[in-house]
């Protein structure tokens, strides 16, 4: 998978696909619904998708809590293995968020890039004020010379499938009806970096990644499958991982430490992919390291069992 970074210096062979266009946070399945619509739209043309970084929200918000699912990284990752082969990663500034909903359409998606078909969901705004409605841009596009479809919002039983409804899941420490409106297990992917060793002491040496940026499941203990994706120990895991602020140490900055199963290895600088399956407890503060120690053989215990059942 390519990817552009800009819609004004495009090279002649990045032109011309059929391509979905949003934010696609999470990549869950109404995404997925509207990126296969892009494919069925234009099947010789190349697949593309249109989306922006960082996130419109952290642009016009930037000291909102986190929201992500994903990292930029993380997302690319994930349309590359769904067969996107143009991912437009387009700068969002306040030149891109000044362009009106027609000017986007035309200098952005027609000139630009030159777009032979873009499918966005019901629910897509865009252009200054996300003034632009998904039916305007219809009427752009028919003007310009590029087709539209317009992608209805997905839902599964009583609840339409969002980022907002999975970012809930995660807060109320669901991660299976995470997973089944994303289409995959949510995972948290980055580089290991190095920790305090207060597990290594323990027993339990683990596998500690940031999760700054992104928005934070609910604090706790889950099991977990992990993949380590580059580097010498490359290969899928099983595991079990503590979120969160670490209250037996007292306040810490919230990040995810990892445990893997039967591994033996140094994974520091690795990038490694984190995925929660089931949440175990929550963070507890216990009154000694004997009775920690005692609780994490047990949630090791649950974690092998749930993970062996998959």
């Amino acid at each position: 998978m390519q990817i552009i970074s800009d819609y004004q210096f495009v090279q002649d062979s990045d032109r011309g696909a059929t391509a979905a266009i949003g934010n696609f946070d999470g990549v869950h399945l109404g995404h997925l619904s509207v990126i296969e619509m892009a494919r069925a739209a234009a099947p010789d043309a190349p697949l593309g998708l249109v989306t922006f970084d960082p996130h419109p929200r952290a642009y016009f918000a930037p000291k909102s809590a986190p929201f992500r699912l994903m990292s930029s990284a993380a997302r690319a990752s994930r349309l590359a293995k769904v067969g996107v082969q143009k991912l437009y990663q387009l700068p969002f500034n306040t030149a891109l968020a000044s362009l009106t909903p027609f000017e986007f359409a035309d200098k952005v998606l027609h000139q630009g890039l030159d777009l032979k078909h873009v499918v966005v969901g019901a629910d897509f705004c865009f252009g200054q004020g996300r003034k632009g409605t998904a039916t305007d841009l219809e009427d752009f596009g028919a003007q310009l010379g590029f087709g539209v479809t317009i992608a209805p919002l997905l839902e599964q039983t009583d609840q339409t499938i969002s980022s907002t409804a999975i970012r809930q899941a995660l807060t109320d420490a669901r991660p299976r009806d995470a997973a089944a409106m994303l289409g995959h297990w949510h995972r948290i992917e980055g580089p290991v970096i190095g920790g305090e060793q207060r597990g290594r002491e323990l027993g339990y040496p683990t596998a500690n990644m940031s999760i700054d940026g992104l928005h934070p499941p609910a604090f706790g203990v889950y099991a977990v499958l992990a993949d380590v994706l580059d580097g010498p120990h490359a290969g899928s895991y099983h595991g079990v991982a503590s979120m969160g602020v670490r209250p037996m140490f007292g306040e810490n900055k919230p990040n995810l430490e990892t445990f893997i199963f039967d591994f033996k290895g140094d994974l520091y600088g690795a990038n490694i992919s984190i995925a929660l399956v089931e949440h175990l407890r929550g963070e507890e503060k216990f009154d000694s390291l004997d009775a920690l120690i005692t609780q994490m053989d047990a949630d090791s215990a649950a974690a092998r069992k749930i993970l062996g059942a998959l």
